[in-house]
């Protein structure tokens, strides 16, 4: 997406920022853009980037005003998840393995093209890891 007007960036809050640093990059594989420390020894804001994508991150903070996120509740209530889209799937899948992630869905073939594999950092957030390209020419239907 470099250069290009526009586009997505997830936002998401961690009880415990650095750690969920630590886990995508190195379970999924992002790489650390920037990461700016609070005052209170958390993330004030963090960007991972993952190829022509990001997410930025920061530690949640109880009755914080301006928070306009906020991790999963203690029963694990979501209302979002991330999609990763990665040609190399199948690595990041056998990674994730290796790494002891919660794997809730495991690496299978998707009817409109591309596998797909599903698993919960370790806060609870939802990650879908796949190989479908969505903005890839002649991959979608007319």
């Amino acid at each position: 997406m470099s250069g290009q007007p526009g586009g997505v960036i997830p936002c998401l809050c961690y009880r415990d920022a650095y750690a969920a640093i630590e886990w995508l990059c190195g379970v999924l594989g992002f790489e650390r853009r920037l990461v700016v420390p609070d005052e209170q020894g958390g993330v004030a804001h963090a960007q991972l980037a993952l190829g022509d994508g990001m997410v930025m991150l920061g530690t949640a903070r109880e009755n914080d005003p301006g928070a306009i996120v906020f991790p999963p509740g203690p029963d694990g209530t979501l209302t979002q998840a991330v999609l990763v889209v990665a040609p190399d799937v199948e690595a990041r899948y056998e990674r994730a393995k290796a790494a002891g992630a919660n794997v809730i869905m495991e690496l299978t073939p998707q009817h409109y093209g591309g596998s797909l594999f599903a698993v919960r950092d370790p806060e609870g957030q939802l990650w879908h890891v796949g190989s479908y390209d969505p903005w890839a020419e002649g991959e979608q239907e007319g």
